[in-house]
């Protein structure tokens, strides 16, 4: 889950059926719920940017741009690994300040566990 505080929203990425739900904090009504990658583990709102990310262990990270408080659309799927659902966000890290989303890859048999680091720009 993830909340975006100022225009009252929460986030909830669900497994089964594999969907981004919105609601409204304040009535609690469901606003949207758009089809999202299966298997889903972390959520992370980037307020900067308006964006969602939703890791997933499909094989991919969903990236939804918030276009208003009520209206949400896919941005792009990022490809990552079968079974990289574990993420981490971290805002203006570096010298340059880039974001970084952080995928954790689980070992397979020829290949070892991996952290794979995405740069999040606008």
């Amino acid at each position: 889950m993830a909340l975006d505080e100022a225009d009252h929203r929460l986030f909830v990425a669900t497994r089964s059926p594999a969907r981004l739900a919105v609601f409204d904090t304040n009535s609690g009504h469901l606003i949207t719920a758009l089809p999202c990658p299966q298997d889903s583990d972390d959520l992370y709102y980037d307020s900067a940017r308006r964006r969602l990310y939703v890791s997933g262990g499909e094989g991919y990270i969903g990236v939804f741009q918030q276009k208003g408080a009520d209206s949400y659309a896919l941005l792009a799927n990022i490809p990552s690994a079968v079974g990289a659902r574990t993420s981490a966000y971290f805002g203006k890290l570096g010298k340059k300040g880039f974001d970084r989303l952080y995928v954790a890859v689980p070992a397979r048999a020829k290949r070892g566990a991996e952290v794979w680091i995405y740069t999040v720009q606008d």
